[in-house]
């Protein structure tokens, strides 16, 4: 996390990382039976990866991540697409997914919010103890009784997040507030609105320039350049024949 000014107030905001996402594979109901879209993130050395996932990788990169996503309709993705910063948007509402950070076991304080006990009054050993568990007609636990136990390693969904700003050179989106799971981990971004191919951006026509016309002074002056060098060309390929032709008659002379 870091920290954005925004006009007078400081924010806090948390540097995710966005793409480029490439589409693996297109699914439909005929060969797999749903409709899906595969996309792959970041990449690693091909010998980490095992045979069969060479193959699915033909002709792209060696992806650490594959991840699917439901479609109702049919996509209009294609294998070798590509994605990322730029289809987000400044001041847009996100929807953040990660694995939450795993704190091992953890007692009723921490994981629940439990108060604990007195500290006065005879209480020994037991202030953060989470006290009576049931009562003893029933003789048994009920189930879902808050206790103890593993705390964090869950899938969380941050929601009504929002995008301070965007890093294009980098990739980076800056979103308010903190961002479930540790660093260098892996987070799913939904926003409303359509996917913008990287290939679409690149491609946009660009915008022709007015052409610049010499003036009439130039362009002459010019000419007149152009038929002077030609001259000079024409005179010294002229000597050059001249030099040849002394040459010879030299040569036949020495001969007689």
């Amino acid at each position: 996390m870091t920290q954005v000014w925004n006009g007078d107030k400081v924010m806090a905001v948390t540097k995710v990382q966005v793409g480029p996402c490439t589409v693996v594979q297109v699914k439909d109901e005929k060969k797999d039976g749903y409709k899906a879209v595969q996309i792959g993130y970041l990449t690693k050395k091909e010998k980490n990866i095992k045979k069969p996932q060479i193959g699915h990788f033909k002709g792209l990169d060696n992806f650490r991540y594959l991840k699917e996503f439901r479609v109702n309709e049919e996509s209009s993705l294609k294998r070798g697409d590509k994605f990322g910063v730029d289809s987000f948007e400044a001041g847009e509402k996100i929807e953040v997914t990660g694995v939450s950070k795993g704190k091992g076991f953890q007692g009723v304080v921490k994981r629940h919010g439990f108060a604990g006990q007195i500290k006065t009054h005879g209480t020994k050993d037991q202030v953060r103890m989470p006290g009576s568990i049931g009562a003893t007609g029933p003789a048994h636990v009920f189930k879902g009784m808050r206790m103890g136990g593993r705390m964090g390693g869950d899938q969380v969904t941050f929601k009504n997040g929002e995008i301070v700003d965007i890093d294009l050179e980098n990739s980076l989106l800056y979103v308010k507030g903190g961002v479930p799971g540790a660093r260098n981990s892996l987070v799913l971004i939904k926003a409303q609105g359509d996917l913008k191919l990287l290939e679409d951006i690149q491609t946009k026509p660009e915008e022709e320039k007015p052409e610049m016309k010499e003036p009439l002074e130039k362009t002459e002056e010019a000419e007149e350049k152009k038929t002077e060098d030609n001259k000079e060309e024409k005179k010294t390929e002229e000597k050059k024949e001249e030099k040849k032709e002394e040459k010879k008659e030299e040569k036949e002379t020495d001969k007689k």
